[in-house]
């Protein structure tokens, strides 16, 4: 496309369009390939029905698939979709919520969870004011990683080598759908992300959302100075 051209966003808007299709590529947000068969459960929708829908994603560019075995994976088609999807997530209205089920899974996404690959809820955002706070990070609307950042995170483990030699942007900031703030994503997010879960800091729950961990409360509380409980749900709120 001419890079001087206004961009036609009518495809990726007829994409998600219908509902079930929000349903799929939420529940993709979290960087996983999942099967069509689990999506199409969570759409509520049959089988032919789901690949319909799936082949749209893909021809609109959203979400990419592979086969293993005798199934086929979808997952996001990278973390630039998750980005988008995140900051339309926050000028979209929220999706209605039946059930205890629906209630605390809504509530998990909004304390923790992952956005394509990195830290998002309450926590991601909780964390990266945390780290412009004491210097981290540099600029609340950029989160550039500072010398004393570097140090700081290489000292609880985080890969930021990799990160700062990563191919994609080192840090962004993407706006979080929840918290209407920014959290910290690109190759710095990714790596503290898989920090956290390679620690045991968070853990996966059902869906999308995390659960911050007992030893995770104690690393914000000491590293950053934040407070979250450790729960599902979103019991605690942060401070930084």
């Amino acid at each position: 496309m001419d890079g001087g051209r206004d961009r036609d966003f009518t495809d990726v808007g007829r994409a998600l369009a219908a509902p079930a299709r929000s349903v799929m590529v939420g529940l993709l947000m979290d960087g996983t390939a999942r099967p069509a068969g689990e999506l199409a459960r969570a759409a509520g929708v049959g089988a032919p029905a789901a690949s319909e829908h799936l082949a749209v994603l893909v021809a609109a560019g959203l979400v990419t698939s592979r086969a293993q075995g005798r199934h086929r994976y979808y997952a996001l088609a990278g973390p630039e979709v998750a980005d988008a999807l995140e900051a339309l997530g926050a000028l979209a209205g929220p999706a209605p919520v039946a059930g205890m089920l629906r209630s605390r899974e809504a509530d998990r996404l909004a304390a923790a969870r992952f956005c394509y690959d990195h830290l998002a809820g309450r926590l991601g955002v909780g964390l990266a004011e945390a780290c412009v706070g004491q210097g981290w990070l540099d600029g609340a609307d950029v989160l550039a990683l500072t010398d004393a950042g570097a140090a700081g995170l290489r000292g609880l483990g985080v890969d930021v080598d990799g990160a700062l030699a990563a191919r994609r942007p080192t840090t962004r900031a993407c706006l979080d759908w929840t918290e209407r703030r920014v959290h910290l994503a690109g190759a710095l997010g990714a790596a503290v992300g898989a920090r956290f879960l390679d620690a045991g800091w968070v853990a996966r729950t059902s869906g999308r959302g995390l659960r911050l961990t007992p030893a995770g409360q104690d690393v914000l509380r000491e590293a950053w100075g934040v407070e979250l409980a450790p729960t599902v749900g979103g019991a605690g709120s942060g401070r930084a």
